[in-house]
């Protein structure tokens, strides 16, 4: 009896080791990204200004940066938070298996990071610190940024306001902490910058690097169901029920088939007035994680090219239910 205890206890042992070496082998090995590239970024006035207009008004990294006032339609960031991080995204906050907190990305927070090492964190998800990011963070569309304009992000985001800000530590849960690991992209190949004069591809351009797709593709067990780019229904959990993006393909019936290019434009227009950016809103109605406080700062041209680009995809019908209150849906 004891010679057979003692074998289990070796055996058991063994496996504790196999599997410690395992796991110590993965995550050595993982995220596999390359070197950050050695690089300074020259802080032109030019470079910051592109940085500004992309990171407040189309990638929206001072979106999820920042701290954004919830008992108002669409969250308006609040004048002074930005950069400093601390949004959490839970199960309840985002759909997120655990807890993901936005970085401080003022120079307060990434005063440790080279050019490279920064421009590397948000074109492939992986930190200075080895960290590999969870995708909430839309780095694989930020992959496809032109080197310029990954590089003016660079050059705004360094010229921010420096901000003191404790951010609390991410955790996800087994076994999306693995996962999450083997993520990251290679390495960032910088682009070319696109055709301005050829307006679908400007407008796709656009539409990638704003991660329109992230938030219009419903997705099962966080993968995007096939055949369905930008045909909505992604859920988003908030206090007063489940909000789900709307399908902005060209399909007549359930998208954007019968909308002009004007008025595309002016549904974003609409919020770029202060009157639109103050509309208060109770923690049971009906919110929306849309920046259209930030996006109605995109240019009539920027806009209009997203429009274009959206009129090539195929028309997906798909009917959503934008809003469904918790009580509502308790009851189905």
């Amino acid at each position: 009896m004891n010679k057979a205890v003692k074998i289990i206890g070796i055996a058991l042992g063994v496996i504790v080791l196999v599997l410690a070496g395992a796991v110590g082998y993965f995550n050595l090995s993982y995220p596999d990204v390359d070197p950050a590239p050695n690089i300074t970024v020259e802080r032109t006035p030019e470079r910051i200004a592109r940085g500004e207009y992309l990171a407040n008004y189309v990638t929206v990294c001072i979106d999820c940066h920042s701290t954004r006032d919830w008992s108002k339609f669409a969250g308006p960031v609040m004048p002074g938070t930005e950069g400093k991080g601390g949004e959490e995204f839970n199960e309840q906050i985002g759909g997120v298996p655990g807890s993901v907190f936005s970085s401080n990305i003022t120079p307060a927070g990434i005063a440790g990071y080279s050019d490279g090492e920064l421009l590397r964190t948000f074109t492939t998800g992986v930190t200075r610190e080895n960290r590999a990011l969870f995708p909430i963070m839309p780095y694989p569309s930020y992959h496809q940024l032109s080197e310029e304009d990954a590089y003016s992000i660079v050059a705004y985001i360094r010229s921010l306001p420096p901000i003191e800000n404790t951010v609390g530590e991410s955790k996800l849960n087994f076994p999306l902490n693995f996962i999450v690991k083997t993520i990251p992209l290679k390495s960032y190949t910088p682009k070319p910058a696109p055709d301005r004069n050829n307006e679908v591809e400007y407008g796709r351009y656009m539409a990638t690097i704003a991660a329109c797709g992230d938030c219009h593709t419903p997705a099962e067990k966080g993968e995007p169901i096939p055949g369905m780019d930008f045909a909505g229904g992604f859920s988003f959990m908030f206090p007063g029920g489940v909000v789900k993006s709307l399908n902005i393909t060209p399909d007549e019936e359930t998208g954007i088939g019968l909308w002009t290019k004007e008025d595309f434009v002016a549904r974003f227009k609409a919020f770029a007035d202060s009157s639109s950016q103050n509309i208060p809103v109770e923690m049971h109605e009906f919110n929306t994680p849309m920046s259209w406080i930030m996006y109605a700062g995109m240019t009539d041209d920027d806009l209009g090219a997203i429009y274009t680009y959206l009129r090539t995809l195929k028309p997906v019908k798909n009917q959503v239910e934008k809003f469904t209150p918790h009580q509502q849906a308790a009851g189905k």
